[in-house]
């Protein structure tokens, strides 16, 4: 092996997990190169460009809610730099709207309600539903700021193993963990109506869960909208990905596109490089890993290797690692339209029969009758992402990941984009949509599954990953430092604390910090958070 290009950390994958590390490495004083299979940052944060007549639309490829900017703010500052003077950031008002069907097949009007930062306000919104439920929605507020504040030392901590979990001052946060409920059942104690606690909890299909299943601590998510609010970056999500990039920049990190990864190189245990796609192998005494964690584990690193030298997920086999329980999955449509759409920032329709839809996805594996879907609808608070005239609407629909169910979606996904623009133009009152399309795209769990575009594979197209189920959380997800492994190490939605743009960028500072201290060099420490981004 030619030692010629030797540095000290390979980055692989130039996804938010990978920029946030290599910006904290950097700042540390390590040399950094980031390996990125595409052509420019952001992995499923980049950005999809789609070129017409009208002129040039644009769109983010994944997450659209910026959440928690403070999180990101801390490795800015780590690097002796501002957010705001990289990326022009506004706050939401409404955050965004939910339209609720009701009726078994929808037949009743939908329930709308525009959610708002202001708590006082927000209550009185949800007091025109349900009275009772309106004062205490400022109490469940109050007892999730409690628990979040508990919770925050776990958030920020590795997680290797029961000691660490201890270690974080979980005996402070155990009572309020209630772990026999879910996010519903705890929301039952605080609301009556069906309906507003399906306001409060349908944030669990960001961790692509179901709320009558995923675990109540995260409860923690719509407190989180509420206290810290949403926000928009000027160009979209995958502009934070660029301001990322050009700080790595700035530092001194060197970026190398088109690069995919074949591969991690072994001397026994230990790593001593990675090998690309063409087969060139390059010398690295460390390799952090931005990448679907599941898939990665299975791709870059030999099952004989993780058998003989690893221990936890680590070391499981390929049979084990996809035994695993995988989120949902999305099938998404990126349309440039002719014309406005009368819709905030972000919309929400939630099925009319919520229940049947989210055992649809998550258990029977098949396509729901009146299925939820997300609209993003940015172009009126930023004129940059379509033509002058036009419109781009980002489209997600919840589907079941591909091992779930038997959909053939080669088949089906031209009857499912007839499905979601019926969709677009009952639920969300977008008229004559299908005419007014300029140009799409359309995303199927197969193309998250397989890469497409360059991106890097994702185990089952699970979009968000690993479950958030009790048993695949905390040290029970990837590990930051693979055990029983020397130099390979994990960050991203698949390792704690778990899925979303802010929690990966608290993974990148848990990883970060741990393999600076491992290279003897001052590691990044939480701040407290900007004054700008807090709630007054």
């Amino acid at each position: 092996m030619s030692a010629a290009d030797r540095h000290e950390v390979a980055v692989v994958g130039a996804g938010p997990g990978g920029l946030a590390s290599a910006m904290l490495l950097a700042a540390a004083g390590a040399r950094v190169r980031v390996y990125e299979s595409m052509s420019d940052v952001g992995g499923r944060t980049s950005r999809i460009t789609l070129d017409s007549n009208r002129g040039q639309f644009a769109f983010d490829r994944g997450p659209t809610f910026f959440l928690m900017p403070y999180v990101l703010e801390e490795i800015f500052a780590a690097t002796g730099r501002t957010l705001t003077d990289y990326a022009d950031l506004t706050r939401l008002d409404p955050m965004y709207r939910l339209i609720m069907g009701r009726g078994q097949s929808g037949e009743e009007s939908p329930l709308r309600i525009d959610t708002t930062q202001d708590v006082s306000e927000m209550a009185r919104r949800i007091a025109a539903i349900e009275p009772r439920d309106g004062a205490n929605f400022e109490r469940f507020i109050r007892d999730t700021r409690t628990k979040l504040r508990l919770m925050e030392p776990i958030l920020r901590s590795p997680m290797r193993g029961v000691g660490d979990v201890v270690g974080a001052g979980s005996a402070r946060f155990l009572p309020h963990l209630s772990p026999h409920l879910s996010v519903d059942g705890l929301l039952s104690t605080y609301f009556r109506n069906p309906y507003v606690r399906m306001a409060v909890s349908f944030q669990s299909k960001y961790l692509g869960m179901s709320p009558l299943e995923c675990p109540s601590l995260f409860s923690i998510l719509p407190f989180i909208e509420y206290e810290y609010g949403i926000w928009h970056p000027r160009g979209g999500c995958n502009a934070l990905m660029h301001a990322m990039a050009d700080v790595c920049r700035e530092m001194g990190v060197e970026f190398r596109f088109n690069s995919p990864i074949a591969g991690i190189e072994f001397d026994g245990a230990r790593a001593t490089g990675i090998r690309l796609a063409d087969g060139t192998i390059v010398d690295h005494e460390h390799v952090v890993v931005n990448a679907d964690a599941s898939a990665a584990l299975k791709r870059f690193i030999p099952e004989a290797v993780r058998l003989r030298f690893g221990s936890g997920l680590g070391g499981a086999s390929d049979q084990h690692i996809d035994s695993r329980r995988y989120s949902c999955s999305t099938y998404m449509l990126y349309l440039g339209i002719d014309g406005a759409a009368d819709l905030p920032h972000h919309t929400i329709y939630i099925s009319s029969d919520y229940r049947q839809n989210l055992e649809d996805i998550t258990t029977n594996g098949v396509l729901s009758r009146d299925p939820s879907v997300y609209v993003c609808n940015p172009t009126p608070l930023d004129s940059t992402l379509a033509p002058c005239g036009c419109t781009s609407l980002y489209v997600l629909m919840p589907t079941p990941n591909t091992r779930v169910g038997s959909i053939d979606w080669r088949a089906e996904s031209l009857r499912v984009r007839e499905v979601v623009l019926e969709q677009l133009e009952r639920r969300f009152g977008i008229a004559d949509i299908e005419q007014r399309i300029v140009v799409e795209k359309r995303i199927t769990p197969l193309d998250w599954r397989d890469g497409a575009d360059g991106m890097g594979a994702i185990n089952f197209g699970a979009t968000f990953n690993l479950a958030h189920n009790l048993m695949q959380m905390l040290h029970r997800r990837v590990a930051h430092k693979l055990e029983g492994l020397d130099g390979v190490w994990f960050v991203g939605g698949g390792t704690h604390p778990g899925s979303g743009l802010p929690v990966i960028f608290l993974s990148a500072q848990i990883g970060a910090r741990m393999l600076a201290e491992e290279l003897g060099l001052p590691a990044q420490r939480a701040r407290p958070p900007a004054r700008a981004f807090v709630a007054a």
